[in-house]
């Protein structure tokens, strides 16, 4: 595949999400024992979560390492069916790179462009391909994470 038309670039780990049923047993590794600090906290009844947005390292490099429990362990998504539920990349311009990918055959989860949990636009490759769009995640959630200015100058060089 030919790269140079690509008109985004992917910049880095922006995040990865743990789930499971108890947010409080993963407090107790990737807090207590790990020591990443809580930044925050986000609850939807849409998304059916309860998470812990925490903190590894900080600056450009600070890599979000989001805790989640379901609400309702028995509703969708469910956030704690795979313990690592996905993995969000750093993307210079998203609705770039959406277009692009969508053009090429990649599927996206329902949803379209929004507001993530951290305040940034997000949108989600979904784990499985089909039919209409061959290319998914191979069993992978990637969610991609539009970049903030501050981000995409200090990652972009690489």
């Amino acid at each position: 595949m030919n790269t140079a038309a690509r008109p985004f670039k992917v910049l880095g780990i922006q995040q990865i999400a743990i789930g499971g049923l108890d947010k409080a047993r993963l407090n107790a590794l990737w807090v207590d024992v790990l020591g990443l600090k809580v930044k925050g906290n986000f609850r939807s009844e849409r998304e059916n979560v309860d998470e812990d947005i925490c903190a590894l390292g900080a600056g450009a490099s600070e890599v979000e390492v989001d805790l989640m429990q379901p609400l309702d362990p028995d509703k969708k998504p469910a956030v704690h069916a795979t313990p690592l539920n996905h993995v969000g990349l750093w993307v210079d311009d998203l609705p770039a790179a959406v277009a692009w990918m969508t053009a090429r055959g990649v599927r996206f989860a329902p949803g379209g462009i929004r507001k993530g949990a951290a305040g940034y636009d997000i949108c989600f490759i979904h784990p499985k391909a089909n039919h209409e769009f061959p290319i998914g995640g191979e069993g992978v959630l990637i969610e991609l994470v539009q970049a903030p200015p501050e981000v995409v100058r200090a990652l972009a060089g690489g």
